[in-house]
């Protein structure tokens, strides 16, 4: 008997000390501080008005239920202060100007991306994380900070799973949840800032509507924990978008069979200039517009109803329904055609060294122009007639550019039943979906490409979104985007898009694993095997993000899977994979670093000195194989 109690003890000290560590980190997550700048400047990269528009229109995505008004009133778990409080999101990486007021188009005063939307028949407001909290970016330098419209994002915001780090989004968010429901104190004080006047007779409902949508925060938090699915830590600018969305389509919304091990997190991609490209996702797998957009917001956490509560199809006039936008999607669509690439601001980050950037632009043409300048097609080979004008992207198989292949081996491989949507060939024809380098004949549905399977179901999705929306068959064409249909071609490569702007975009390659342009032009073997993230602060000189360590930090470690910072190398000898260019003397990847800085900026290109670059070849091939063909 002696022997059980202590056994028991030993027992209940265990589940003490379980319970109290991850109670600690949610107390205290490791997080940056939040130090607001001196000044904020604003790039010229389009008008107020645009800004506002792409910061603050709404999507239709709905993040499990959460209301817009609950999280603003959402308090720290151990504390008084509101989760929304824009100095402590801005910990996160949110996005904040110091001088923020609330607004129509704000009224919750939250960072950018953070937008409300108005569901039209319940006339609920739920919260809508949109495309400009991902894709909006900035640099802090001598205490001043730069905003990059359409850049990358450098927050905290996917992960759900519980790590003894904390400082995920999503997992304060949770806890933030759970400490107000289980909390009598804290619940009341937020029912009745949200409820006001009707505290009294809608307490009740509020807390079993409340304590639905927590439920779906904490099991999604579980299956993602239990079944392992994302096993490379994301940290700050990064997420597993591409696994994140097949898995939230296809495994939540079909079958939990359909659920992938998602272990290659990418970087946010910049947007100016993607409305002229032929293809568009890092792997050129997408082309139409609103497909693309739709996609995004399904993974984001736009509704979709598919079957009834006994998991069988719904009849044909209720599938499909959602809450994804289409208006607005189109109208953030059409604002981003007004975005301009950034232009370096040499009052704040220091004056372009021309005699450098000349000998930089002479380099870029011999070593990187082959694959990034903009290759505008001629009228009759363009997808779209009307689009002027229309780049051809390159997408470079992994096996030539060398870099991390697990994000393009998911996107390739993993394969998805969805029989029970009950879809047959035959129907599926009838769809406005063009496969480039499959037969629609040959389509298997016990085991479609992620791919594939999204562009049949979005078609489906938009359908049922303009019909709701009233949208007419004559308007159809514009809201598509240039009249494309829903392209998908499948390519184990990443696209090299043009450079304009490429200073402002850190830290590179598809999956971030290069923390600035100088590094990116040398061998692997001088590149960063770890270093660190989170901090804004940038380093003007290698065109980067400080990478040193800092309290709150994230460790980047290129040798876990994923992460890989092998590939697109400059490096003497023969054209092995990953090998794309001759070795470049420092001097070299300095004056290449310069003209980076230059690119796209007519004032300053016109102030370089012509220098006669040498002609591109593809380089000696290795002993048994053929010269790569970039």
């Amino acid at each position: 008997m002696h022997t059980f109690r202590r056994i028991l003890k030993l027992l209940l000290c265990l589940l003490v000390v379980a319970l109290a560590i991850p109670l600690y980190y949610v107390a205290y997550p490791n997080l940056p501080e939040y130090d607001p700048p001196r000044e904020l400047h604003y790039l010229d990269q389009w008008d107020d008005e645009a800004r506002q528009t792409y910061y603050y229109t709404p999507q239709g995505t709905r993040l499990k239920g959460l209301r817009y008004d609950w999280f603003v009133a959402l308090e720290q778990p151990f504390s008084r202060d509101r989760l929304a409080e824009p100095a402590y999101l801005a910990r996160f990486g949110f996005l904040v100007d110091p001088e923020q007021q609330a607004s129509a188009r704000n009224p919750g005063n939250l960072p950018v991306g953070f937008a409300r939307h108005t569901d039209e028949e319940t006339g609920e407001h739920y919260l809508d994380i949109t495309c400009s909290a991902c894709h909006t970016g900035e640099l802090r330098y001598q205490g001043k900070a730069v905003r990059i419209d359409g850049g990358a994002a450098l927050h905290s915001l996917a992960s759900t799973v519980p790590t003894l780090r904390g400082g995920s989004f999503g997992q304060a968010l949770g806890m933030s949840m759970a400490f107000t429901y289980y909390n009598p104190l804290k619940f009341k004080r937020f029912a009745r800032e949200v409820l006001g006047e009707r505290y009294e007779e809608e307490r009740d409902q509020l807390r079993r509507d409340f304590k639905a949508v927590l439920d779906r925060l904490l099991a999604t938090a579980f299956n993602d924990w239990h079944r392992g699915l994302y096993p490379t830590e994301e940290g700050f600018g990064r997420t597993d978008a591409f696994g994140r969305i097949a898995n939230t389509v296809f495994g939540d919304a079909i079958a939990p069979a359909n659920y992938r091990v998602a272990d290659a997190p990418v970087s946010y991609p910049h947007l100016w200039d993607i409305w002229k490209f032929d293809w568009v996702q890092w792997n050129g797998s997408a082309m139409q517009p609103m497909a693309r957009n739709v996609g995004e917001a399904l993974g984001v956490g736009a509704t979709l109803r598919l079957f009834d509560e006994h998991g069988q199809p719904l009849p044909e006039q209720q599938r499909y329904a959602s809450s994804v936008r289409p208006r607005d999607l189109h109208t953030l669509e059409e604002t981003l055609k007004r975005l301009q690439a950034p232009r370096w601001p040499e009052e704040i980050l220091g004056p372009i060294d021309v005699e450098l950037a000349s000998q930089g632009r002479a380099l870029f043409v011999e070593n990187c122009a082959h694959c990034h300048a903009p290759a505008p097609k001629p009228e009759d080979e363009r997808f779209a007639p009307s689009r002027d004008p229309e780049w051809r992207m390159h997408v470079v198989p992994v096996e030539v550019v060398g870099t991390d292949p697990t994000t393009a081996d998911n996107i390739a491989q993993h394969r998805f039943d969805i029989r029970k949507l009950g879809w047959t060939r035959d129907e599926l024809s009838k769809l406005a979906v063009r496969l480039f380098d499959a037969d629609p004949a040959t389509l298997d549905l016990a085991s479609i490409s992620s791919a594939q399977g999204l562009a049949y179901l979005t078609a489906y999705v938009e359908n049922r979104a303009y019909q709701d929306a009233g949208i007419s068959p004559t308007e159809r064409p514009g809201m598509d985007g240039f009249g494309l249909s829903i392209g998908v071609q499948e390519k184990r490569g990443y696209k090299a898009r043009p450079l304009d702007g490429i200073w402002a975009t850190a830290p590179y390659l598809h999956n971030g694993s290069v923390p600035n342009l100088f590094q990116l032009l040398s061998p692997v073997s001088e590149r960063a095997t770890t270093f660190w993230v989170g901090n804004h602060e940038y380093d003007p000189k290698f065109a980067g993000f400080r990478t040193e360590e800092f309290p709150g930090g994230f460790l980047f470690d290129t040798r876990i899977r994923g992460n890989g910072n092998q590939g697109h190398e400059f490096r003497d000898g023969c054209r092995t994979t990953g090998v794309i260019g001759r070795g470049l003397q420092p001097d070299e990847r300095r004056a290449l670093v310069e003209y980076l800085k230059v690119l796209g900026n007519p004032e300053l290109e016109a102030r370089l000195t012509h220098i006669e670059p040498k002609p591109w070849t593809p380089g000696p091939a290795c002993p048994g194989q053929l010269a790569q063909a970039h």
